[in-house]
């Protein structure tokens, strides 16, 4: 018998994947890469999803939800969270998957690594019912952390799964999932947890600027994750890079109509400007560039509109810090 199992790579994940394992069914590995992840968190996730896949012998699937999933985020029939986060409406789709890839895999009931009260919004007994329903699996989604403090699922009634093997954790500690960890022999697991940007305060304020004032919201949305963010205008955002590696991704972006704007002789944060760029925007986004190249003074910048080669240069007063302020999203 085999199962889907969500993973995420970390401890939770492997005791499911072990417990599965010593009760003869065979896992298959499912792991969900959202366009809200942190880049370095990504990577350290996705290492320790390797190492789990080969440190127990099972069969990883790595699968990024495309633009299906982006849109279904925009408007979530169950609302938001504290920031921007529609964790049901995610849950929902990302099972929704896992019930399509159980015919694709020809395995018999999902597992999830939830515990129940570890997290306010998606994993309270409501949200967990309202989940399981919504993404057809009623019956056949076993949270096995916590599967005791749940009605009995067909893959218990049919035997696929020993009553006595399963748990019933509940709440944030990690005690129980420790010491069970050392009990099953695993003795090196990651942490991989706080990756999702949609619960992060300043990047939900970008977020809701850019879907205010942008049409082509997909093309603009990678954006978001880099430098520093400036609404110059209804129709015109600045963006700044934090340092050379952020110039760098800047620049990678770069599309016909951008304008870039830059220090001139000495080194020090590039920008990007895209939407309809005035004079009066122009200034100012070079202003902008003047006060993180040299604060309270003028500054030699170069401006380029894309796909232009040659660049003006002209003289700039860096910009007041309360001004700033005041176009910070």
């Amino acid at each position: 018998m085999k199962a889907i199992v969500l993973v995420s790579g970390g401890l939770d994940s492997y005791i499911v994947v072990r417990l599965l394992q010593a009760q003869g069914i065979e896992p298959v590995a499912v792991h969900f890469r959202t366009p809200f992840y942190k880049q370095d968190k990504l990577k350290m996730m996705e290492d320790a999803l390797g190492n789990m896949s080969r440190n127990l012998g099972v069969k990883l699937i790595l699968e990024s939800l495309g633009e299906r999933y982006f849109q279904a985020m925009q408007n979530p029939r169950y609302g938001y969270g504290k920031n921007f986060n529609p964790c049901i409406d995610c849950k929902i789709f990302m099972f929704q998957r896992a019930k399509e890839l159980m015919g694709e895999q020809g395995a018999g009931f999902v597992v999830s690594g939830e515990v129940l009260g570890q997290r306010p919004m998606s994993q309270n007994r409501e949200s967990m019912k309202l989940i399981e329903k919504e993404s057809g699996l009623e019956g056949i989604l076993v949270r096995l952390l916590s599967a005791k403090l749940f009605e009995a699922t067909i893959a218990e009634q049919k035997g696929w799964l020993k009553s006595e093997a399963l748990l019933g954790i509940c709440g944030r500690s990690r005690k129980i999932q420790i010491t069970l960890a050392q009990s099953l022999g695993i003795k090196k697991y990651p942490w991989p947890a706080g990756g999702c940007l949609l619960t992060e305060a300043s990047f939900c304020h970008r977020l809701k600027d850019m879907r205010s004032h942008c049409r082509n919201f997909l093309d603009n949305f990678e954006l978001l994750t880099v430098g520093r963010h400036f609404r110059v205008s209804p129709k015109f955002k600045f963006i700044v890079g934090r340092n050379e590696n952020e110039n760098s991704q800047l620049a990678s972006f770069i599309q016909e109509e951008d304008i870039w704007i830059e220090p001139a002789d000495i080194s020090g944060p590039s920008g990007l400007g895209r939407g309809t760029c005035s004079d009066r925007d122009k200034e100012i986004s070079a202003a902008i560039i003047a006060r993180y190249t040299c604060p309270g003074q003028e500054a030699e910048v170069l401006y380029r509109k894309i796909p232009e080669t040659s660049s003006q240069k002209f003289k700039i007063r860096a910009l007041e810090e309360n001004q700033l302020a005041k176009l910070r999203i």
